[in-house]
């Protein structure tokens, strides 16, 4: 994609990701992503299928992006534990900082057909194989129990996260998502140790 497209597209998802968290997916019409985008109609077509493909792909790019941040610093972490609260600290920080997103992610994904859920699912696959391989690294240094199952664990650890988020932004986002980065991780780890 020459630059001028990647800009109208990542301008098309800014805008898809506003008015999905604003109206809801179903509520979302395809006609006001373009008007947000400051496109015409048509142009969406020129980048997406339907308003489906328009979601997968936000969720391809945004989760694309967070999972990028999530390697990086949990690569470089020394320990397991480390690592563990590198993506917490990632997972609740960039959510916080991007309330639309979140909403998106939490409560539009809850609300969307199976096979629109499954392609998302694909998207969150490398989210949730780095947290099993987080766990698999940390039980072969004995820094975690042995006896642990590493596919429930890496699920039980998204699972927390994932509720955590849509909980805060149920009460209207009343408190800072941040702010529990540390009690979350200690929790995380009294388990796993």
């Amino acid at each position: 994609m020459t630059s001028k497209k990647k800009e109208k597209f990542s301008l098309i998802l800014d805008a898809a990701q506003k008015v999905i968290a604003e109206s809801g997916f179903h509520g979302a019409q395809v006609s006001r992503i373009a008007k947000e985008a400051g496109v015409a109609d048509g142009t969406i077509y020129l980048y997406f299928k339907n308003k489906e493909d328009i979601l997968v792909s936000l969720f391809r790019s945004r989760l694309g992006e967070l999972v990028e941040l999530f390697n990086a610093r949990a690569l470089e972490a020394a320990t397991s534990s480390e690592a563990l609260r590198h993506i917490c600290e990632i997972h609740f920080t960039q959510l916080e900082r991007n309330a639309e997103l979140a909403y998106v992610t939490q409560i539009e994904l809850r609300q969307s057909s199976l096979e629109l859920r499954k392609a998302i699912g694909q998207a969150v696959k490398p989210y949730i194989e780095l947290i099993e391989h987080m766990v698999r690294r940390g039980m072969e240094t004995g820094e975690f129990r042995a006896d642990l199952d590493p596919k429930l664990t890496r699920l039980l650890l998204f699972g927390a996260m994932d509720e955590v988020v849509t909980s805060w932004l149920i009460s209207g986002r009343k408190y800072s998502l941040t702010a529990l980065v540390e009690p979350t991780v200690a929790f995380f780890l009294r388990g796993l140790r």
